[in-house]
């Protein structure tokens, strides 16, 4: 099991930046898939990003390719976000995500086994 402490949300002009963490217990983080999700008020819960177990693969939404960048050290057991050229629809809770052994890199929150309490994005135009 492993539990999921995000960090760093907050308010920020459109263009500005943003760096998430994501902080995990336990001594098995370099076996779990870790993404990043995020939900706006009255939409469901979207796909953003997501990191291999050693890190040499990530995956994004079309929405953020070019402006997020997700990394992990699986020394830290953290993963991170840095979030780039901010905009107003990118508001929302993000949510850190862990899927543990997976046989390849998910993009739907079912496959998900543990998420953390979730950090406020808010964008200003």
């Amino acid at each position: 099991q492993v539990q999921l402490v995000e960090s760093g949300g907050g308010l920020v002009q459109a263009g500005g930046s943003l760096r998430l963490s994501c902080a995990a217990s336990g001594r098995t983080f370099s076996s779990y898939v870790m993404g990043w999700f995020r939900q706006a008020p009255g939409k469901e819960r979207e796909f953003v990003a997501a990191i291999s177990q050693s890190g040499g693969a990530t995956t994004y939404a079309n929405s953020v390719k070019e402006r997020f960048t997700i990394s992990r050290d699986n020394a830290k057991n953290t993963v991170w976000m840095q979030m780039n050229s901010l905009k107003p629809e990118d508001t929302a809770v993000y949510y850190c995500a862990a899927d543990y052994l997976p046989s390849y890199i998910a993009t739907v929150p079912v496959r998900y086994d543990y998420w953390g309490q979730g950090t406020q994005v808010t964008v200003s135009s």
